[in-house]
């Protein structure tokens, strides 16, 4: 059996190297280790001094100002919240697809349970309309349901059976479009925990030339994985070290920080769907799977990867409200059979027909009698009768 690399072995095995070696591997790994204020003061000072390449003589102790420290914690808090808060968008996409299946998938089955039961359909006539949900047109046939129950050529229980019938197909269809949208975003949060900070950013944030850098991360990389290596050796015994297979330490490490808790963020409104009203009426909608398709589709797009117009693209967690929101509508879904049941049959339910009767003729209203104010008012206008 191959040893378990734990995050506590990381960190403890990171805590053990010298000062730069510390702060290369806590910039590598930024988006699960903080940099201390020692690393930034280090950084701000380990900076070459442009006097030295000019030839002219620096003095030998370093002076680090204010503006310096602050400038190099500036670069580390950006970059930290770059890749933290792409972390926690992949976690959250994969999240609320999960629900999102899980609950479209419910909603068919009750669909299906609410024809056999309510509207006497046999399973094999249900399970060939869950096969043809990929066929299925659901906007032309609702159309024409409208059309006849308007004409009055349906009953009410054939109309809510075939509108059963359209959402159960709807709902299935939907199922496996989340689906594979979760398989995508699965693989991407993968891809977003697996993927370190890259070597251009470092340089940024550490303000060293490219070439001093590369030496570093070599040096420090591979005393990293040689201690690491050592703390397995320690703690597992000669003969399960032989039967196991050699790890990629480096994608061990990786995989085991990837475990920590994703850290949220506080995200604030950007401006999609110009209204927070809208956008909450539109998740709502969205997480029931009563959106059309055409809307759903782009409207999936928009929160996540924040494509839309009115959105204010400076901000980098525009995408991450909608997603914050949409997780916190499906937690309070009640997703038990009864409830479902009762929304399906809601949802499915013909619209009243309004009754065209004739307009009542209002009340006879009692004779106004004027008062001794609006007499005086009335013969001053008429005048004194000379007669």
């Amino acid at each position: 059996m191959a040893p378990v690399i734990t995050a506590d072995d990381v960190q403890t095995v990171i805590d053990a190297l010298p000062i730069q070696g510390r702060i290369m591997m806590r910039l590598l790994l930024l988006q699960y280790f903080d940099v201390t204020q020692e690393d930034i003061e280090y950084m701000a000072a380990d900076r070459p001094d442009p006097r030295r390449q000019t030839g002219t003589k620096a003095p030998p102790h370093v002076l680090m100002s204010r503006e310096a420290i602050a400038s190099v914690a500036d670069r580390v808090a950006q970059y930290r919240r770059q890749v933290r808060l792409r972390r926690e968008r992949t976690w959250l996409q994969v999240e609320c697809l999960r629900k999102l299946c899980a609950l479209c998938e419910s909603q068919a089955d009750r669909a299906e349970h609410l024809l056999t039961t309510k509207f006497g359909l046999s399973q094999t006539a249900v399970k060939e309309i869950r096969q043809q949900a990929r066929v299925a047109l659901p906007k032309p046939a609702i159309r024409a349901l409208e059309q006849k129950w308007e004409n009055d050529e349906i009953s009410e229980a054939d109309y809510q059976k075939e509108r059963l019938i359209i959402e159960c197909q709807t709902q299935a269809r939907l199922a496996e479009r989340h689906r594979k949208r979760l398989d995508l975003s699965q693989r991407e949060h993968v891809a977003t925990n697996h993927t370190p900070l890259q070597d251009h950013e470092i340089a940024h944030i550490w303000g060293i030339p490219a070439s001093s850098l590369a030496g570093r991360k070599v040096k420090y990389l591979h005393q990293y994985l040689q201690a690491l290596q050592t703390r397995l050796q320690t703690s597992v015994s000669p003969l399960q070290q032989a039967g196991s297979p050699p790890l990629d330490l480096w994608k061990e490490t990786l995989t085991a920080l990837s475990q920590r808790p994703v850290e949220r963020s506080v995200a604030v409104y950007d401006g999609l769907e110009r209204t927070e009203s809208a956008l909450l009426e539109k998740l709502t909608a969205f997480a029931w799977g009563t959106l059309p398709e055409e809307i759903e589709g782009r409207f999936w797009l928009s929160l996540v990867h924040g494509a839309s117009s009115n959105a204010v693209h400076s901000e980098p967690t525009r995408s991450l409200f909608g997603l914050q929101r949409l997780a916190a509508i499906l937690s309070d879904i009640d997703a038990s059979p009864e409830a479902l049941d009762q929304e399906l049959l809601t949802r499915t339910a013909p619209k009243p027909k309004v009754a065209i009767e004739q307009l009542e003729a209002p009340p006879e209203q009692a004779p106004f009698e004027l008062g001794e104010m609006g007499q005086h008012v009335l013969k001053s206008l008429m005048g004194e009768d000379r007669s």
